[in-house]
């Protein structure tokens, strides 16, 4: 039991602190910038779009407003949408603007697949219908790839937390920008494992087809494009801005169908755990080892309890675990602000946790394709202000908080 114990506690540490610390020592003992330059290559944007109706329209108007001078067109496919979203597109006519549609509901991976493959610019810059570009950010972005060895640059998400609940707004703000920290650490030393995918770009070239069902092609098109020996980097100037949702299950929803595409990219790609993966250290520290977590942390409350006798130690350890999990789950009970305040770390912890237990579970029982698991509450209604008034993000919003 004591070996399970300090095994446990050893794999925990290292995932949320060991990791990270050596990957910053790493980062500082060889940091690796890249060239960067006023270039202004063709864009071609990608923006693939399920039942979309309600933010799609003014969608448009921001990417055709967009400052950057060289956007050759910008690619909308519609993948088997139901909402009036087709009909949207077909009254829309402008000379940069390309649609295509797909009867049948395939996935977004499918979608993007049919955007790459119609793009002809030199870059392929991926965008999500919610996120809003900050102007100049495009600009800003394409700017790393006057170093030839970059093949993808992600920018910068601010995530907006307003209105959310503890636990929520502490995955939107903490969480975020631990995580946040952890990828620049990689992105100085070599590449991040994975970018935002509302906001990334690629050389055209160097694009891969996703397999059809593909959850995370915002972390296999990156992996891939290592793959070919070129580098991910992160533009910190490049501004983009988001919101996750609001409500814990929102929240938990959204990480269960995110960690189920992990353990579905190691099915997918069984290469980024060999020798041929340039960043298989970040991969599995960084990925895998969060998967492993919450089974850790079940063998070791379950060991600390089986040695609860044997030394105060180990019974304090026993006792503090089980406080923090019930602060955790009376912070997701109680919605009373001040133990919201202190219980919103540990409630985070506990869904991500959660979310990867049952991420598994669907990766390995869902019927027909994984994708079909993403089912959030309906897209919020237009708003006079912006169509982003459910994520907090408004018109005038220029500059990160």
């Amino acid at each position: 039991m004591k070996v399970v114990f300090w095994l446990s506690l050893a794999g925990i540490v290292y995932t949320y602190a060991g990791y990270p610390i050596f990957m910053w020592m790493l980062a500082r003992m060889r940091h690796l910038a890249w060239k960067t330059e006023p270039i202004a290559p063709s864009v071609s944007i990608v923006l693939a779009v399920h039942n979309g109706v309600t933010l799609l329209g003014e969608k448009i108007q921001h990417l055709l407003a967009q400052d950057y001078p060289n956007i050759q067109e910008i690619i909308i496919v519609s993948d088997g949408s139901t909402d009036g979203t087709e009909e949207l597109l077909a009254g829309q006519h402008h000379p940069r603007l390309r649609t295509i549609i797909h009867k049948e509901h395939q996935g977004k991976a499918v979608a993007v697949n049919a955007g790459v493959a119609e793009a002809t610019a030199d870059l392929i810059l991926f965008v999500d219908i919610r996120p809003r570009i900050a102007p100049g950010a495009i600009q800003q972005l394409v700017s790393s790839f006057a170093d030839p060895d970059v093949g993808c640059a992600n920018g910068e998400l601010v995530l907006h937390d307003d209105g959310h609940e503890g636990a929520t707004a502490a995955v939107s703000g903490l969480y975020w920008r631990y995580e946040k920290w952890i990828r620049t650490c990689e992105a100085m030393f070599d590449s991040p494992v994975g970018v935002y995918g509302g906001f990334y770009a690629v050389r055209r070239q160097l694009a891969v087809p996703l397999p059809p069902g593909t959850i995370l092609d915002d972390m296999l098109q990156p992996l891939s494009i290592i793959r070919q020996g070129y580098r991910v980097v992160l533009d910190k100037q490049a501004y983009v801005y988001d919101t996750w949702p609001k409500t814990t299950a929102g929240e938990f929803q959204r990480k269960v169908r995110t960690l189920a595409g992990n353990f579905q990219l190691l099915q997918l790609a069984p290469w980024t755990l060999t020798p041929s993966n340039r960043v298989f250290f970040q991969l599995f520290s960084h990925k895998v080892m969060r998967l492993i977590v919450p089974y850790l942390s079940i063998l070791l409350l379950a060991s600390s309890l089986m040695l609860f006798r044997q030394s105060p130690a180990f019974a304090a350890f026993a006792i503090f675990q089980l406080g923090g999990f019930a602060i955790s789950i009376a912070g997701l009970r109680f919605r009373i602000p001040l133990l919201d305040r202190i219980a919103s770390p540990a409630s985070a912890v506990l869904v991500l946790n959660a979310a990867a237990v049952v991420g598994l579970y669907r990766f390995l029982f869902t019927r027909g394709p994984l994708w079909k698991i993403w089912n959030l509450q309906k897209p919020p209604a237009p708003a006079t202000n912006s169509v982003f008034a459910e994520t907090g993000v408004k018109l005038t919003s220029n500059t990160p908080r």
